[in-house]
């Protein structure tokens, strides 16, 4: 069984003292002039006790507790009511008009009844009132898992987790193909760009000397297919044998069995956080939504950070090395991915993403802390940062134009060619004007003198 009790305080002046108190409950003697059992009830099993804990833990009252309360409220309705939770206590003022009361002196209080609580309830073995506890706090565990709304999202942050690692699983795997067959018929990845198709043609024909016979228009293009077979005639690849086309081939099907299982793991991840974060979704999309959950750890505590932390979440590497080397901080995180941020220039990629992230965090806490499950508000904030975007590319046009109202306009081309006749006289270094005086100059000059005197 596990028990509910109410004690009561005999000695309030040495409750002053905060900061001693601990020393009244040093030992059980000490704590019995200080504290008194005033009613006692126990729970009639385990899941009662587990209802009337999980009510405490989120704040309510629980209905064991609200009668018990009412006889007490009929007893002593002078008295006040130490409570170790405010919340708590302002549900029972309100419901019951009870004077509550919590400070650091209740807090203090708690502890040392804790410290003694064996000796101030006679009649329960330790033993027994170590197992009760241990019972409920494992069965209040096991119930915050299951039902705690906030361990919905941790579907999300596996997901992807794992999509992110089929992706680099499928890489390495279509890599290792493509270089592996590419040894017996190597002009066939110039050809076929597409992975999936690349994989699906080599398990279907495998020796290169079967495309002549065999019919892939199901995977290829007609024209793709004529060129396919033009170029298994005159391949400049090496043999291989029977056992290393079979082992290329269980590597084809491997790589689109993954391929397939990814297509299916998106699908899912798509409708979760549609279920989840609608409004977050319609703002940066599934994969971005979904990567700043799993960054953060949960919804709500993604719905914690503000806006700027919003948009610096991924980058915190590049924050932190521009702090110390005194440089420009980042703009964007992993909100760089977003649809939005990838529309925009340039230039107003900054811009962009910070009104991005404040609007991503408006309906990043709607989700979490909402109970609407709608998208209209996403909705609206993403038509609002696609206008702004709009503004701004239109603005950037406007001041190009040369002029602030009217959009820029291109003339008509007209070629207006010059012709221009070559300058001799940049060749030469020398000054144009010789330095030598003529003899009539200086006969002129020598005049002038003359008539001066």
């Amino acid at each position: 069984c596990v028990v509910v009790f109410f004690l009561q305080v005999l000695n309030e002046k040495k409750l002053q003292e905060v900061d001693s108190l601990w020393k009244e409950f040093e030992t059980p003697e000490k704590a019995n002039k200080i504290v008194k059992l005033k009613h006692f009830e126990k729970f009639q099993d385990t899941t009662e006790a587990l209802a009337a804990s999980t009510a405490l833990v989120e704040g309510k009252l629980s209905k064991n507790l609200k009668k018990i309360l009412k006889k007490i409220v009929a007893k002593d309705a002078h008295e006040q009511l130490a409570v170790a939770d405010a919340k708590l206590g302002g549900v029972i003022k309100e419901k019951l008009n009870l004077s509550c009361i919590h400070s650091p002196m209740v807090t203090e209080l708690m502890r040392g009844i804790r410290s003694q609580i064996e000796g101030l309830i006679t009649g329960l073995p330790s033993r027994e009132m170590a197992a009760m506890c241990l019972g409920l706090a494992h069965s209040l565990s096991r119930y915050k898992l299951k039902f705690s709304p906030d361990k919905v999202d941790t579907m999300i942050i596996q997901a992807i987790s794992l999509l992110d690692d089929l992706d680099k699983e499928l890489n390495n795997y279509i890599m290792r193909c493509r270089e592996w067959y590419g040894w017996h018929f190597p002009e066939l990845g110039k050809i076929i760009t597409d992975n999936l198709a690349y994989c699906k043609c080599v398990r279907k024909v495998g020796d290169r000397s079967n495309f002549a016979s065999s019919d892939v228009s199901d995977i290829l293009p007609e024209e793709i297919e004529e060129d396919v077979k033009a170029a298994a005639e005159i391949s400049m690849g090496t043999e291989v044998s029977e056992e290393d086309i079979n082992n290329i081939i269980h590597l084809c099907d491997q790589v689109i069995e993954i391929s397939e299982y990814r297509t299916q793991l998106y699908d899912y991840l798509k409708n979760r956080m549609m279920a989840i974060a609608p409004n977050l979704t319609v703002m940066v999309g599934e994969l971005v939504g979904a990567r700043l959950i799993a960054h953060a750890g949960s919804l709500l505590n993604l719905a914690k950070h503000p806006a700027s932390t919003v948009q610096l979440l991924g980058a915190e590497k590049a924050l932190f090395r521009a702090l110390k080397t005194k440089r420009d901080t980042p703009k964007f995180g992993l909100i760089y991915h977003a649809s939005l941020v990838g529309q925009s220039n340039a230039k107003n990629k900054g811009k962009i993403s910070r009104m991005l992230a404040a609007k991503t965090a408006l309906t990043i806490r709607y989700d979490a802390l909402g109970e609407n499950t709608s998208a209209e508000m996403g909705a609206e904030n993403r038509l609002k940062v696609e206008t702004r975007l709009r503004l701004l590319e239109e603005r950037g046009i406007r001041r190009i134009s040369g002029t602030g109202k009217a959009l820029a306009k291109t003339d008509k081309y007209q070629n207006k060619s010059e012709i221009k006749v070559f300058d001799p006289s940049g060749d030469s270094t020398l000054p144009v004007v010789s330095k030598k005086r003529k003899i009539q100059e200086v006969d002129e000059q020598d005049t002038e003198v003359a008539v001066k005197a």
